[in-house]
């Protein structure tokens, strides 16, 4: 539109020819600097976006129970509860996927971390949010063979209503909570990433909920209490979708239609 009101004008006025083209450039710098501009603003206003989400998430874990697909505590297809660990100072639960590309990048992670931390009382719990009506690969029958080709140590529990990960804030997988246990109260001291790098492990170079457990377990709170998440987004029931909109993977318009 700008190049054709320019074009006309160099035509109906002739005499104005030379004008025209040394404002022409100026104005589209001037078009350009506020597309820089806004571009800017949003890279700054994204991330803390989210952090502002991150920390409006629960600061309390009410207790639940969703069946285990591993053999681990109370074995395949019983309920676990977290009153069902006994003994521990909290909890490491990890929101994950049998096919997100992100979990299964963290996977050996994942069981490193419960290796580490569980006998240290900070077990790892896994929870899949995903929807298994929707992809089958999500299914509890596929949770339990995954669980048992990967011999998981930890408990990985199907959150089949996404209640768990609705009340928790979760909105990607793999997502972590680091969850401190004092007297009847169970507080999230952390909730983000793993580390700093998903797809490099060797290049690691902040552990994210291995800093907050160690600080837990040195009676101190975490540095950091959240970490911006990236992984794949979950999709959400309908009831919950109005909720976390921003964390389905389909368009408003197709979302409703679940």
């Amino acid at each position: 539109m700008f190049v054709y009101y320019i074009s006309c004008k160099l035509r109906s006025t002739p005499k104005k020819t030379g004008i025209l083209i040394a404002i022409a450039p100026k104005v589209t710098k001037i078009f350009v600097m506020r597309k820089l501009i806004i571009i800017g603003l949003f890279s700054i206003l994204l991330p803390n976006l989210q952090a502002q989400n991150e920390q409006q998430k629960v600061q309390e874990a009410d207790d639940f129970s969703l069946p285990n697909a591993a053999n681990t505590i109370n074995g395949v297809g019983m309920e676990v509860s977290l009153s069902d660990y006994n003994n521990v100072k909290g909890y490491i639960v990890v929101f994950t996927s049998n096919i997100c590309p992100h979990s299964q990048a963290y996977e050996e992670r994942v069981i490193a971390l419960h290796q580490k931390y569980a006998m240290q009382g900070y077990p790892v719990i896994a929870i899949n949010p995903n929807r298994g009506d929707i992809n089958p690969d999500e299914s509890f029958d596929q949770m339990k063979l995954r669980a048992k080709e990967k011999n998981y140590p930890f408990a990985y529990l199907q959150d089949t209503t996404q209640s768990i990960a609705m009340r928790l804030g979760a909105e990607y997988t793999t997502q972590a909570f680091v969850i401190q246990k004092k007297a009847d109260k169970n507080t999230v001291r952390y909730v983000g990433a793993i580390d700093d790098n998903t797809w490099e492990s060797s290049k690691i170079s902040l552990r994210y909920v291995a800093d907050a457990v160690d600080s837990l377990l040195k009676s101190e709170l975490p540095n950091l209490k959240f970490a911006q998440t990236q992984g794949c987004q979950i999709l959400w029931k309908k009831e919950f979708a109005t909720v976390f909109s921003s964390a389905d993977i389909l368009p408003t318009k197709r979302r409703k239609g679940n």
